[in-house]
């Protein structure tokens, strides 16, 4: 069935009544119990990449004859849309989204644990009983290796290379995930383990992106690949799926170290379709979905039974490091906050 992907422009409170979902049952006319037809409709809010999202839905849709209505996004704009719709909800599934950003906002969701919870490497297991972990997505610096010239960027500390200014493509933490974890790896990686301890890198990477911060995640990964920007802050599969079409970047691993988080899957809470989204977690989940992430996606998979994408590098190559989750999620908006701080100042 034909998808339709609804881009949202516009702010959360204009736009509360995109699309009906979830069947609906209706009286036979006749003394016996109406009985409710099985929904074949599916609402998923989703950050990902239309790109990216096309081919699993289309999977999915072939296999189960449900008609999946795509809403895009920032992470950070889906969740303020789920907050607004309160006990209305209008989507069913979001799908896509840093585990550091939902995290704090989980009131959000639905207990649920995909059935493929045992196939799923110890480390990105759904431990909360609501995120279900659908990708691992390394932190990564984006090059264009046209516009990059003799300058060295192996890591945070070149960004701050004075040739670099205002040629830094960043998007703002507070509607972008994948911003977000970069901001979190910045901390870490540049404090040495202590968080606090990197917001002088910070204040300093502000300055060199000369008063430029982009809306959402897009913006960033296109910039630098159309040669608005020499370098980008994004995320791995964007950045891995430019290197993979043959455009003129290539893929930077900060030699200070990398977090290599998830990003999850979750059903919303007072789902209309609760039965399909159990189902579509399910299946993004299952070994197959996880194989197309894969080999065609450029994505790491959370399951144990299936290798790593082919043309990334290695994880025992890569210099990773860990965040304190339980810090992170306490202390989310206070980072936010100070961060916009630092930037308005610059």
């Amino acid at each position: 069935m034909k998808k339709k992907i609804i881009a949202l422009m516009l702010s959360v409170m204009t736009m509360t009544t995109f699309v009906g979902c979830g069947g609906s049952g209706g009286t036979t006319g006749s003394t016996e119990p109406a009985t409710k037809e099985a929904s074949k409709e599916l609402v998923v809010y989703s950050p990902h990449p239309v790109d990216f999202i096309d081919p699993i839905v289309k999977e999915y849709e072939s296999k189960t004859g449900i008609k999946v209505d795509v809403v895009t996004a920032g992470a950070g704009e889906l969740l303020k849309r789920i907050e607004s719709e309160g006990e209305n909800a209008l989507g069913d599934v979001m799908w896509g989204g840093s585990l550091s950003t939902l995290q704090p906002k989980s009131n959000l969701f639905e207990d649920y644990k995909s059935e493929n919870e045992k196939d799923v490497i110890a480390d990105y297991k759904n431990t909360d009983g609501k995120l279900t972990r659908f990708s691992v997505i390394p932190s990564v610096i984006m090059v264009n290796t046209n516009l990059i010239g003799n300058i060295k960027v192996e890591g945070f500390k070149d960004l701050l290379n004075p040739e670099l200014k205002g040629k830094i493509a960043n998007s703002d933490p507070t509607k972008s995930s994948s911003s977000f974890e970069h901001l979190i790896n910045q901390l870490y990686a540049m404090g040495n383990g202590k968080p606090e301890d990197g917001w002088d890198y910070v204040t300093k990477l502000a300055k060199n992106l000369d008063g430029k911060l982009l809306s959402g995640s897009s913006a960033v990964y296109k910039g630098v690949a159309d040669g608005e920007y020499t370098v980008g802050l994004t995320f791995e599969e964007a950045a891995a799926k430019y290197v993979k079409d043959g455009a003129p970047v290539k893929v930077v691993y900060p030699k200070e170290g990398t977090i290599a988080k998830a990003d999850c899957v979750t059903i919303i809470k007072g789902a209309k379709n609760m039965d399909n989204a159990k189902d579509f977690i399910n299946f993004v989940t299952s070994k197959d979905a996880q194989t197309l992430v894969t080999t065609q996606l450029n994505r790491r998979s959370v399951r144990t039974d299936i290798k790593g994408a082919q043309g990334l590098e290695e994880f025992d190559k890569l210099k990773l490091i860990t965040d304190d989750e339980l810090w992170v999620n306490t202390n989310k908006q206070n980072m936010l906050d100070k961060y916009k701080e630092i930037i308005t100042a610059n």
